[in-house]
């Protein structure tokens, strides 16, 4: 399946929306990970280019995990699956709510292709609140509760029998720099690949 034709088939075209132009077997997904928004340069995005920016940053992640993984592709075949929530790309420091509003019929449509995830890992704060303007919709009520997300890695959350883990933002050169932040994003993901193995 091509997840660009079949949101756009299922959600409609939009101007300046990116999506995932890659062909995946929806069933072998068992995680996804959300990222904040989509890069704009869309050759820099995760399924872009090998060298990418945005892998300049998960790749290393997932090898301090322990996953063998040099490549985005690597990532799909241990069936994890990465997107952003936020699909247009950022026009200033702050992502406000009306872009994460614009694109939530994407995501939410998204999330709903793959009918075997285990986990959905929310990276950052615009992930959070994305997947919680989701689940209100369904819930009447946040699955994520407002608090620092470090006080959250220990909470085991369910929605709908798939395990939610709020970590950090897993690009941008900053990360890199907040060393303490990088632990335990790499703690996060090797929590994930226990659970999907």
């Amino acid at each position: 399946m091509n997840i660009k034709k079949e949101l756009e088939t299922k959600v409609g075209m939009a101007n300046d929306i990116y999506l995932n132009d890659i062909e995946i077997a929806p069933l072998t997904i068992k995680a996804i990970m959300i990222n904040e928004v989509v890069h704009s340069d869309p050759l820099q995005d995760f399924y872009g280019i090998p060298a990418a920016d945005y892998l300049k940053t998960t790749i290393p992640l997932f090898q301090g995990a322990g996953a063998e993984v040099n490549s985005v592709q690597d990532i799909l075949q241990m069936g994890i699956y990465i997107t952003n929530a936020v699909k247009t790309p950022k026009k200033e420091y702050v992502i406000d709510k009306s872009s994460i509003e614009n694109s939530l019929p994407y995501l939410e449509t998204e999330l709903s292709l793959f009918p075997n995830i285990k986990v959905i890992m929310l990276m950052g704060d615009v992930a959070k609140k994305a997947f919680n303007m989701i689940a209100k919709k369904a819930t009447k009520k946040n699955v994520v509760p407002a608090v620092s997300t470090y006080k959250l890695r220990s909470s085991e959350i369910y929605y709908e029998g798939i395990r939610v883990m709020p970590s950090y933002i897993m690009t941008g050169g900053n990360i890199l720099i907040e060393k303490s932040k990088v632990t335990m994003e790499i703690e996060d993901i090797a929590a994930m690949l226990a659970i999907i193995k």
